[in-house]
């Protein structure tokens, strides 16, 4: 039997970088549990076979994670399956293309407790088993370029990916003490859904087509390219590593020099 390197837990793992970080992971040596919502159910399945196919266990977790109680089940139901928990990616977020102008306070709201408040909850609960166990963790939450300069067009996603910046320095001075870093990966312009989807709705803004928006992209970084959901579950991996120990409180830039620091 193969011995496991811990227990991670990915919300937002039924597709696209979310994915990606799951299965990273299960090659790297941890049992992971994945998480996403209802309606995702048979990709997350897949999702849970492919890291038993690679001889890690996984448990499938349907839930919302805006919703506190279900949050706090979750952990404690991962703990139950597993034996406790050493990595939190608290990945699940959306994104929605429109501006200050025609942004709803109901779009607002949704953007900023998905993103925000769902990051917090896995925070909170995953701080709380780490510390109950006393073996130290890594909590992991997801920023983006939008969460350190400003974007036309997406401004309740940038502030809420801002948000998870200020959170995540806020619960890293929080948790230092209990050997539990807390970090947050930043990605650009990535290849998946969630870029396609911008890019179409751009047109309604720009009066341009969609693979324009996707070129302007690959423009604005360095290294002329989108970036890819394994260059993100790199950045992902190392964090959650033993080798990344004396880093803590950082959101980790991954943009192919789109935005530099």
């Amino acid at each position: 039997m193969i011995i496991s390197r811990g227990v991670a837990l990915v919300t937002g793992a039924a597709q696209g970088i979310g994915r990606t970080i799951a299965l990273r992971l299960a090659d790297d040596g941890f049992d992971v549990a994945v998480n996403d919502i209802p309606s995702k159910a048979a990709s997350l399945a897949r999702v849970a076979e492919d890291i038993q196919t690679k001889g890690r266990a996984s448990s499938v977790h349907l839930l919302d994670v805006t919703v506190e109680e279900q949050v706090e089940k979750m952990v404690a139901d991962v703990v139950a399956a597993h034996g406790g928990l050493d990595v939190m990616v608290a990945n699940a977020g959306v994104a929605k293309w429109a501006s200050i102008l025609d942004t709803s306070t109901d779009e607002w709201d949704r953007m900023m407790t998905i993103n925000g408040r769902g990051t917090f909850l896995c925070y909170k609960y995953a701080g709380m088993q780490m510390i109950k166990q006393g073996r130290g963790g890594r909590i992991i939450g997801a920023s983006s370029v939008a969460g350190k300069a400003g974007c036309a067009g997406l401004s309740a996603y940038c502030a809420s990916k801002f948000a998870v910046r200020g959170l995540t320095q806020a619960a890293a001075l929080e948790f230092g003490s209990h050997n539990i870093t807390v970090n947050a990966y930043a990605p650009g312009a990535i290849e998946s859904d969630m870029m396609n989807a911008l890019a179409s709705e751009s047109h309604k803004y720009t009066g341009k087509p969609p693979e324009m928006y996707l070129a302007a992209q690959e423009n604005a970084a360095a290294i002329k390219r989108l970036g890819t959901a394994e260059e993100v579950a790199n950045l992902v991996s190392f964090i959650a590593s033993e080798a990344s120990q004396f880093i803590t409180g950082q959101s980790i830039s991954v943009n192919g020099g789109m935005y530099f620091d």
